[in-house]
């Protein structure tokens, strides 16, 4: 697909990708939220796949997701149903609405009715512990069991809840951090020295999601993660957001407005705010997504003047970053889960991730990133498997939604200086405890 193409499909893609901010290793901490045993979780009860159901599967599959944008998914079923064509079995495509919460919405409605319409679903990594808290996905711990080595490790953890695996990763994603080339000489290392870079520049500043909402807990838990904090507790029972890590985080993005390394306005910022205020030159470095690659490649004041890098380390803790993306996930109601654990084996594999990274589309599939067709769409692609390597999921919780709200808001609040960081902190926490007290 001619660059051209990629940019237009992406400007719009990314309302529907990033609503829910679209994200490792041990070192920087963790979300926590894990909660319940395979004995004796939210989840027992639940219908569980027949690896060998696939096997001979006929007849047909609706793949539910997202309006498809970028044709990713029409290209993949074409593929699907070419080749299964013999066998007697096809999927097709219903698109939801582009926005996150509405394509969320859609599929409750469903669930809630045991509506059998949707067999396969594209769950954005965020909803995984409230769908199979519900009942309303199938286990596919048997099935996954035989493919956990072909994913990058870290991408598995968003459909893993309550000691089962609920879906397949279809694509990830973790930010960059992109820095004009002709103005800061070598990467950062350390995001300390990324601030400081930031302050003095030419030009000068660091720009990210900073406005209240679910771009912000992204960008606060990437620094929050690094320097050691957590949200939630192992278990997911209790909150654990009220650390002197987090404090630390917190007061190092409240500094750095305050220093000059971010500008004020990055309060009201999402993600193409960011985006123009660094392609037209109001800024040598971005926290973003790596679709803005590509637009940034055609932005005549930064085309060929900037490159994106893994985030570095926190001084004082590690490296993390936050996943996106989304996993495949059967209903428990499909009315033919033989031929939806058929597509949904299709959607995962290396040809589907190929036709997926035409679109910008990031692979799952630690394989795939050594594929020369994957290397020629994606430029990038050696940083973007290290950065979602060592990103790690949010937190995994049936109320995610409202842990997500408490840490924005209050977040938003200490950066626009209404709160000091240590209050807004502990406002987070106490929101936190309240949103598990309703489940």
């Amino acid at each position: 697909m001619p660059t051209t193409r990629i940019a237009a499909v992406l400007a719009a893609l990314v309302s529907a990708l990033l609503l829910a901010a679209c994200g490792g290793g041990e070192d920087g901490g963790g979300g926590g939220g894990n909660a319940g045993t395979e004995d004796g979780g939210q989840t027992k009860g639940a219908k569980v796949v027949d690896p060998g159901s696939m096997d001979g599967a006929k007849g047909q599959v609706v793949y539910c997701g997202g309006k498809d944008v970028t044709g990713r998914r029409t290209q993949a079923l074409k593929a699907f149903n070419k080749q299964f064509k013999a066998q007697g079995l096809s999927a097709k495509l219903l698109e939801f609405p582009e926005s996150a919460d509405e394509q969320r919405q859609q599929f409750i409605q469903r669930q809630r009715a045991k509506s059998g319409e949707c067999d396969v679903f594209a769950s954005d990594v965020v909803w995984t512990a409230e769908f199979a808290t519900q009942k309303w996905l199938m286990d596919l711990s048997p099935y996954m069991e035989g493919r956990e080595s072909e994913f990058i490790p870290s991408t598995l953890e968003t459909a893993r809840y309550d000691g089962k695996l609920w879906g397949a990763p279809e694509t990830s994603n973790a930010g960059f951090l992109y820095y004009r080339t002709d103005a800061i000489d070598s990467p950062p290392t350390s995001w300390q020295q990324a601030y400081e870079l930031a302050k003095s520049s030419n030009p000068k500043g660091i720009v990210y999601q900073g406005a209240a909402y679910e771009g912000l807990t992204v960008d606060f838990l990437e620094l929050a993660f690094a320097a050691g904090g957590k949200v939630l507790s192992d278990d997911g029972t209790k909150s654990e957001f009220d650390s002197p890590e987090n404090v630390k985080a917190l007061q190092f993005m409240v500094d750095g407005i305050k220093e000059g390394a971010a500008p004020k306005a990055v309060t009201t910022y999402m993600e193409e705010p960011a985006r123009r205020a660094f392609e037209n030159g109001r800024a040598a470095l971005m926290r973003n997504w790596p679709y803005a690659y590509d637009l940034g490649q055609e932005a005549p004041k930064v085309k060929g003047k900037f490159k994106v890098m893994p985030y570095p380390e926190f001084e004082g803790g590690g490296k993390a970053g936050i996943l996106g993306g989304a996993n495949l996930v059967i209903s428990a109601f499909s009315k033919n889960p033989g031929g939806a654990l058929a597509l949904l084996d299709f959607l995962s594999s290396e040809e589907a991730n190929v036709i997926y990274a035409n679109t910008a589309s990031p692979p799952v599939l630690t394989k795939s990133y050594e594929d020369p067709a994957i290397k020629d769409k994606l430029p990038f692609a050696d940083e973007l498997k290290e950065a979602i390597g060592q990103a790690k999921p949010r937190p995994v919780s049936p109320v995610y939604p409202l842990i997500s709200e408490a840490i924005y808001e209050n977040v938003n609040k200490a950066l626009s200086g209404e709160m000091s960081p240590q209050d807004a902190i502990k406002a987070a926490d106490s929101g936190i405890t309240k949103a598990l007290a309703t489940f």
